[in-house]
């Protein structure tokens, strides 16, 4: 099966990610998307909810962590739901900066 022309290839991906790791370009990147941090976090959160992320296993989970009578076992137990939710949001938000993009591209072709 051909690839999708639309859709980039594994090398393409590793090497924009390359480039990302770049310092200056990252702050540009920084810069450009400061200006639309409300409009990215609402639809973060939405993309969030709706994916139901944030219902009633999240609030278990959180339940279950403010129970660890053990303050030490509560600190890891804490730090580890907030490194998972770090990942989480990190994940759909370069879903939505991806679609994003996909978005602008369809805005540029004629």
């Amino acid at each position: 099966m051909a690839a999708d022309p639309a859709e980039p290839t594994e090398d393409e991906v590793e090497a924009a990610l390359a480039a990302l790791s770049a310092p200056d370009r990252f702050r540009a990147a920084e810069q450009r998307v400061a200006r639309f941090v409300p409009e990215l976090q609402h639809i973060l959160g939405q993309a969030l909810s709706e994916g139901g992320w944030f219902d009633e296993a999240h609030e278990a989970q959180l339940r279950k962590v403010a129970g660890v009578a053990e303050e030490e076992e509560r600190l890891v137990a804490l730090r580890t739901l907030l490194a998972e939710e770090t990942r989480l949001g990190m994940l759909v938000g370069v879903a939505v900066g991806w679609e994003l993009g996909r978005e602008l591209e369809r805005a540029d072709d004629p």
